[in-house]
């Protein structure tokens, strides 16, 4: 790429680096605005440099001043500015086609890999799927979410009508992990239903977002439909408490903990989709011919993006069938994973002393063991306060499972980490008691062809994103299919057309009700 686009602000090669640190505005009000006295710098996650100059706002008034001015009806709904539907379309469609320029897309791809360094290839994989999604809701496609229905009424004159309404004043946090797509793809249905967002995204990451975000603006986005505000954790959490009677919901991605504070601070309205455990059930029919595949989709899930993927597979139940020649194979995969090309990398939520001492809690469960990985990166300019260890599996006996050290075994260490467990045909109702128990219930994978192995792990969960069949995985492009938890009835969607409409609109009923009124019509008695 010779230059950035027009829209954007920042090269992502040479303006994101110690000489020429790039800095981020908030858009506030429709107005870029760069007065804030207070900047966190950003640390380059591979060399430890500040590389990022990152507002830390703590005046958040006109922030909270916007969020009460946008009515309880929406920007837009069915009845009202429903032009907006049309214009929100051709956004879509006009953004797509600058996401396909092979420059453009680059240029997202280099800023994702700036900030959460990972494999060129995942990066191009994350705005592509960012630019199919708004390819599907190009043209009509907004219209088509707002589709209601009519029943007959009890009389002439009188029928029942059904619409999807927004709420209004919506707040939108968006997590480091997936830079664009998630910030993106909710950000987006927000607006397809009538709200109005305030975003949020993880301060390490938001420069993505921001170009983003100016792009769509250049694609015809009125800038007054959107704020946007960098800040850390502890301003957003008091913009939330200070203008909560005027959030008439929030979508949370992120930490389980953080989204249960949330829940209580806005007495529920809220839509989340936190942390997964996520679990994958390799099944007793071992197919020989399948054992490369199984394997390098077992290794994808764990530990592309270096295992920071909400749905990557934290947990592996292998069939004593499939043990002995399934595990080597994973080992020689994990291990080929190197910090040259980021197929591994730093680790952004957890520091290698954290890592350690989970690791080392688990090794003292009897019979546990290292299967590989356990050891830190090598030759590396990562800053301490992130993590770099190389691709990992602990070993854990399925005695252990159901013991006291259940909450152990399922806490998600967020990096390239995984748990395996080896069952045979007598421990399956250990692995479905297990399974019960998980709180988080994201994504899984039954890795079997077996019909009725299926049904009976189908059947007893309840992850919200599951895969059944030899090619079954954990993690998954979001715009062909829902992706979000399940069995919370506050559980985000998001990539299709019942995911937005489900997190982003209720329901309303209107029932008209225009006569005739009979000549003869008296006022019937008392009862």
């Amino acid at each position: 790429m010779n230059k950035p686009p027009a829209f954007a602000t920042v090269d992502p090669v040479k303006g994101m680096n110690n000489n020429s640190p790039a800095r981020c505005q908030n858009l506030v009000s429709g107005e870029w605005r760069n007065d804030e006295s207070e900047y966190a710098k950003i640390p380059d996650p591979l060399t430890g440099e500040d590389f990022l100059l990152v507002p830390n706002t703590s005046d958040t008034a006109e922030f909270i001043k916007n969020l009460s001015n946008c009515p309880k009806s929406g920007l837009h709904n069915p009845i009202k500015n429903v032009e907006r539907y049309v214009m929100l379309g051709d956004v879509c469609a006009k953004s797509a086609e600058l996401m396909r320029n092979p420059e453009i897309e680059l240029f997202f791809a280099r800023m994702i890999q700036r900030v959460m360094p990972k494999s060129i290839n995942q990066c191009i994989g994350e705005v592509r799927v960012t630019r199919v999604f708004l390819e599907n809701f190009a043209g009509d496609g907004v219209r088509f979410l707002a589709r209601g229905f009519s029943n007959p009424g009890d009389h002439n004159g009188q029928e029942s009508n059904g619409y999807r309404w927004p709420f209004g004043s919506v707040v939108l946090i968006a997590p480091f992990n997936f830079p664009l797509e998630i910030p993106v793809l909710q950000f987006m249905g927000a607006l397809f239903m009538g709200n109005r967002p305030l975003v949020k995204s993880d301060s390490k990451v938001s420069i993505v977002f921001e170009q983003f975000l100016r792009m769509a603006i250049h694609c015809g986005l009125p800038a007054s439909d959107t704020d946007l505000i960098h800040c850390d954790g502890a301003n957003m959490d008091q913009l939330i408490k200070k203008g909560k009677e005027h959030i008439r919901q929030i979508q949370f991605t992120g930490s389980s903990a953080v989204a249960e504070h949330l829940a209580k601070e806005v007495n529920g309205k809220i839509k989340i989709e936190d942390a997964g455990f996520d679990w994958k059930i390799i099944g007793p029919d071992f197919k020989p011919e399948w054992l490369d595949y199984v394997a390098w989709q077992c290794d994808e899930d764990a530990y592309n993006a270096s295992g920071q993927k909400c749905s990557a597979q934290s947990i592996l139940f292998v069939h004593s069938n499939w043990y002995d020649q399934l595990i080597p194979k994973i080992t020689e995969l994990a291990n080929r994973r190197n910090l040259e090309n980021l197929t591994v990398g730093p680790v952004l939520t957890w520091n290698n002393d954290r890592i350690k001492s989970h690791i080392d809690a688990l090794l003292e469960i009897e019979g546990s063991k290292v299967l590989f990985g356990n050891e830190k990166l090598e030759n590396h300019e990562i800053p301490e306060v992130y993590g770099s260890i190389k691709p990992t599996a602990i070993q854990v006996p399925i005695e252990a499972l159901l013991s006291e050290h259940f909450e152990l075994i399922t806490t998600e260490l967020f990096g390239p980490f995984q748990v395996i467990i080896k069952y045979e045909d007598q421990d399956l109702s250990i692995v479905m008691s297990a399974l019960e128990k998980i709180r988080m219930n994201l994504t899984a994978a039954v890795v079997s062809n077996d019909l009725q192995f299926q049904q009976r792990i189908l059947g007893n969960t309840v992850n919200g994103t599951t895969y059944a069949g030899m090619r079954a995985r954990t993690t998954g492009a979001p715009q062909n299919h829902w992706f979000g938890p399940s069995g919370d009835p506050r559980s985000a969607g998001i990539g299709t057309p019942e995911a937005i409409i489900n997190t982003w609109s209720g329901h309303r009923e209107i029932i008209h009700d225009v006569g005739p009124i009979k000549s003869d019509w008296e006022i019937p008695e008392s009862q």
